[in-house]
């Protein structure tokens, strides 16, 4: 079967799977997820999709998420969207009936895992529904479309640094820095334009007013005593002066007459929100990003090991909280700033700690193939960055080892943030990849060489403390023998009146 047809069939099978085309409202997708808008969830087979061979896994948000994993993804959702609207073109598609619950005695299964993570899942969603939260997601809105070009822009500017530390291709290098540089140069631009997108302005006045920030000529202009320079206050800047670019627009659409409409409010909206960003917003966010470069620099030069250990340990409660979309634009000022960020690969050790605590899951349950059956699928995602099978398909719902797959995550960001109080810088020119995918976006200021080696040995500090801290502790006596339990056969009795307390206890 061809690459396309391939990326087809596998659209074609998760669509009736999710309530037919009439029960989609929209398609979009992220670096490794198709996030899907539905009338009605309850039509969606879970089982069904999770047994499709490309999906990974799947994430119940404010929208369902389907992982199918990084560049899979990038083509399956085309070849959705065509049949989702082939669908409404036709006859109206009639949902499939929900698969009948798989049989058997076997007391704890993959099955299971998955319906507590759904949940898990659920009951999240219902926690980050909160007004703040909201407004975060939204600001990760803006910037997760970008992820792309950070990530190709990227590995290119990793290659042409390469290139000129070994002294190769010297008539090649300045071309690809160009190529490497010019997204970064008018990233102000890009953020501006999804800003005004999803506060509900128009994206294109967005895209103007924050482009005046990267303009040349703002040198000649003096706010608060002292000379703009082009490109101060970043993507924070152009975040703020495209938001302040839709509340006028929006005030202008209400109080302007539609005949000149077309006329004065673009006119109004570029002009105040452009006299504001000059005079006022420049200065201030260009004050708050470097107060974040130089918190980030002091954090890991004076914690260290200690800071390392906490970013490491808590990043993925702070996904299930739904706050680690508030690092995102962080992230996007450190690499503006420096040309990379220190807090990626430290928080990428969260999911080394997950992987190492699969291992152990893997090996503590010889009896218990479905969930082994799980971690073999899932495994090689989570070497890649990938880590969303494992956690909602695994650890969470088990609950102990996802506390020491965070332990593992912890050891191996306090490993990084180590080096990094001793002066070895370990950073990322991008964001979105994490594992082993990160490997080509390291960068640092002791050479590329040290930093890859210090990640490396990040990695397998994380792998190896997530999997002790697993084998020895994740697991209760109670839980291994109701987990290993043969397919064939029933849990173990317990004995007598003592049993339920005692399971409680083991819960607690």
């Amino acid at each position: 079967m061809s690459e396309e047809n391939k990326h087809r069939a596998t659209a074609a099978a998760i669509l009736p799977l999710v309530g037919g085309a009439a029960n989609v409202t929209s398609v979009a997708h992220c670096m490794t997820r198709l996030r899907l808008g539905l009338r009605d969830r309850s039509l969606v087979q879970e089982e069904g999709l999770k047994a499709l061979p490309a999906v990974m896994g799947v994430v119940e948000d404010d929208t369902y998420q389907i992982v199918l994993g990084p560049g899979t993804v990038n083509r399956v959702t085309p070849e959705f969207e065509a049949l989702v609207e082939e669908g409404r073109a036709g006859a109206p598609e009639e949902p499939a009936a929900p698969a009948a619950p798989a049989g058997g005695s076997d007391p704890v299964t993959a099955e299971e895992l998955a319906a507590q993570g759904a949940a898990l899942r659920a009951e999240r969603k219902a926690r980050n529904a909160t007004p703040f939260k909201l407004f975060l997601r939204r600001i990760a809105n803006i910037f997760v479309p970008l992820i792309p070009a950070l990530i190709g822009c990227g590995i290119i500017a990793g290659l042409n640094g390469l290139l000129v530390n070994l002294g190769w291709l010297p008539g090649v290098t300045p071309a690809l820095a160009a190529i490497a540089s010019g997204f970064m140069a008018l990233i102000a631009v890009f953020v501006g334009y999804n800003t005004a997108k999803e506060f509900g302005g128009t994206p294109i006045l967005g895209g103007a007013v924050a482009s005046i920030i990267v303009y040349a000529k703002v040198a000649d202009v003096e706010a608060f005593g002292q000379h703009l320079s082009p490109g101060q206050g970043g993507v924070l800047g152009a975040l703020a002066a495209a938001c302040l670019g839709v509340y006028v627009e929006k005030r202008c659409r209400r109080w302007v007459p539609e005949s000149v409409d077309v006329l004065v409010t673009p006119t109004v909206t570029v002009l105040v929100s452009g006299l504001a960003t000059l005079f006022g917003l420049m200065f201030l966010a260009g004050e708050v990003s470097a107060w974040i470069g130089d918190a980030a620099d002091w954090l890991l030069a004076h914690g260290g090991a200690g800071a390392g250990f906490l970013l490491g340990g808590l990043f993925l409660p702070l996904v299930m909280l739904g706050l680690h979309q508030a690092l995102i634009p962080i992230h996007t000022t450190l690499i503006e700033g420096s040309g990379f960020t220190v807090l990626l690969p430290i928080l990428a050790m969260a999911g080394a700690g997950q992987v190492g605590a699969a291992l152990a899951i893997y090996l503590r349950l010889p009896r218990n193939t479905s969930i082994r059956t799980t971690i073999k699928s899932a495994l090689w995602p989570g070497f890649l960055g990938v880590g969303e099978p494992l956690i909602y398909g695994v650890s969470l719902p088990l609950g102990r080892p996802f506390i020491t797959a965070c332990a593992g995550g912890a050891f191996g960001g306090a490993f990084v943030g180590l080096f990094n109080q001793l002066g070895t810088d370990v950073g990322s020119t991008a964001i979105g990849p994490s594992g082993w995918a990160l490997f080509p976006l390291l960068d640092g200021n002791h050479g590329l060489a040290r930093t890859i080696a210090v990640y490396a040995a990040g990695l397998l500090v994380g792998y190896v403390a997530g999997f002790v801290a697993t084998y020895w502790f994740g697991f209760t006596r109670t839980m291994l023998e109701e987990l290993n339990a043969a397919p064939d056969e029933p849990a173990p009795a317990a004995p007598a009146p003592v049993a339920a307390e005692e399971r409680v206890a083991e819960k607690v």
